[in-house]
């Protein structure tokens, strides 16, 4: 079985990769570099890609990525994608990556795409920083750690309920969510007035704080429902169909809320 950390490793070093293609698939569409360093890039085994089709599943990726392992340059990294709202002109400095996907160009002031290209490599290199950070003894992989125990948990839910022990299959379960929560609430720095937080006064501070929509909110504010029903409910049992839900909508958290 794959874990975690292993899966993570293989996706920067892909992400990685991709990232310097882009650049160089910048300089090329931008007619910044010649035939014979063209000749040499593809020799090298390096590939020119279409950079309107391929960077915004790059960056998606690499946002994720960046957010888990160096989230300090999270906010740097994005500001080299995004335009400025505010901006009056447009600048070398304010000239932005999504400005590059759509073409935008002032000629009058000799602004355009390759005023994108330096932000591309930043952007490149910050992703090549957190792979050095992944591979450095100062990465802290309890992150990583602590997805892998939560897939292991998670299965022994599953053998619980399928062997009928409905109740404590969701009890598993319910730790598994509220921890989850608990981390990210912690990784964003948002502090609970209460001691002992649930998952609904997580879940609330999340929303409260933008982290997550309402859409999100709702349905971990039904997961918490589900985990009351098989922790704490006497009047009603939770059958095996509440406890897979509760199961299979614990998984998309942890997989999707961080």
């Amino acid at each position: 079985m794959t874990t975690k950390f292993e899966q993570l490793k293989k996706e920067l070093i892909d992400l990685d990769r991709m990232g310097k293609q882009l650049l160089f698939s910048m300089y090329k569409e931008q007619d910044e570099i010649d035939e014979e360093t063209i000749k040499d890039i593809e020799d090298k085994g390096w590939k020119f890609v279409t950079v309107g089709q391929e960077y915004q599943k790059w960056y998606t990726k690499a946002y994720r990525i960046i957010a888990q392992i160096i989230p300090e340059r999270l906010s740097e990294f994005e500001s080299l994608y995004k335009s400025d709202p505010k901006r009056k002109e447009l600048t070398y400095a304010n000239y932005s990556i999504s400005d590059y996907l759509i073409g935008i160009c002032n000629t009058t002031r000799g602004r355009g795409p390759k005023d994108a290209i330096p932000k591309m490599d930043i952007q490149s290199q910050i992703l090549s920083s957190a792979r050095e950070r992944f591979k450095s003894s100062l990465f802290d992989i309890k992150e990583i750690l602590q997805a892998d125990i939560f897939d292991s948990e998670l299965e022994t839910a599953k053998e619980l309920n399928k062997k009928g022990f409905i109740r404590a299959a969701g009890a598993v379960t319910g730790v598994v969510l509220e921890k989850h929560l608990a981390h990210v609430c912690k990784l964003h720095e948002l502090k609970s007035k209460k001691a002992h937080p649930s998952i609904a006064e997580y879940n609330q501070l999340l929303k409260d704080n933008d982290i997550i929509d309402t859409p999100n909110w709702r349905f971990i504010q039904r997961l918490g429902d589900l985990r009351n029903l098989c922790d704490h409910h006497k009047d009603k049992e939770p059958t095996k169909n509440d406890a897979d839900e509760l199961i299979s909508g614990t998984e998309k958290i942890i997989k999707t809320v961080f």
